[in-house]
């Protein structure tokens, strides 16, 4: 008989390549990996991985088990989580993945909401910039992803496996320094800022600046190029470029030196929060959503 433990000791050791890594990962000693390896074999009965040197590779039958794994331990966490919930035991605990324009402008308000209506359940956060937060859920490594996706996404960045909670739509804006000739207008055509120095943002936000400004008939110059926000606020706020972020980020830093300006034509990206089928069933994973919903539309 197969054990949920025993599958976590299987994939912790097919990421890390190890017995002793994978036991690092975990928090116990080699021989217990060791021998839960072991017992999982004789379980299966095959063996399931081969040392290579100082490596441990998947047997076919391993790379099978490994496959289903992500879905198996999902299912018993959303049964573990709904039955401790129905018969009073704890509230249950969920493990949020967010971006970090989210984490410091939803998530707050909704965890102190949440903490507020639940006081037993318990929240971690991570920060994780889709697609990885997404791969994250998947791989059964959270409960939540906070996402996004632009307007036209790929189909590579479908959702159609996820039960998705539509948030909201975050519009990108420009940012231009406080002296910039066209800091002071209503509203501004991309077009215009061709000739400007650029700092992007995120690699997709690069990827959709980059996009956006060729659909208006130039390639951007990109100066500078940084995941931190507060780094593009900055740099703009320095006179060293001219950039466009997601609402979102600009709200949760305070522009020194920098003006938004809208820009035309409008792009926005679509915010989500995304769970599994049988995780969305689970009262601490649902709580959670509605939550984040409730702080969306403040």
């Amino acid at each position: 008989m197969i054990e949920a433990r025993h599958l976590r000791v299987l994939r912790a050791v097919a990421a890390t390549g190890s017995f002793s890594a994978a036991a690092r990962e975990l928090g116990c000693t080699q021989p217990a990996v060791s021998q839960q390896m072991k017992a999982l074999e004789t379980s299966a009965g095959t063996p399931l991985l081969i040392r290579t040197g100082r490596e441990m590779r998947l047997t076919q039958a391993g790379e099978a088990l490994v496959r289903h794994a992500a879905g198996i331990l999902a299912g018993l966490t959303a049964a573990e989580e709904e039955v401790a919930a129905i018969a009073g035991l704890r509230a249950g605990r969920v493990r949020l993945v967010s971006f970090p324009s989210g984490s410091s402008t939803l998530v707050p308000s909704a965890l102190a909401a949440l903490r507020a209506a639940h006081p037993g359940t318990r929240v971690s956060l991570v920060d994780a910039e889709p697609p990885r937060s997404v791969e994250m859920l998947r791989e059964g490594d959270c409960d939540v992803a906070l996402a996004f996706r632009y307007d036209g996404a790929s189909a590579a960045e479908e959702w159609d496996d996820l039960v998705v909670r539509p948030l909201l739509a975050d519009r990108l804006v420009g940012l231009v320094p406080e002296g910039h000739r066209l800091a002071k207008a209503e509203s501004v055509a991309i077009g215009e800022l061709a000739d400007e120095p650029w700092i992007a943002g995120c690699p997709r936000c690069r990827r959709q600046l980059v996009e956006v400004c060729e659909g208006a008939g130039f390639v951007p110059r990109i100066d500078f190029a940084t995941d931190d926000y507060p780094a593009v606020i900055g740099l703009v706020g320095a006179g060293l470029g001219v950039a466009v972020l997601p609402e979102l980020a600009i709200e949760s830093v305070r522009p020194k030196g920098a003006r938004t300006v809208t820009v035309e034509p409008a792009v926005q990206r679509e915010i989500v929060a995304l769970t599994l089928p049988d995780l969305a069933q689970v009262p601490a994973v649902a709580a959670t959503l509605d939550h984040l919903a409730q702080a969306a539309e403040r």
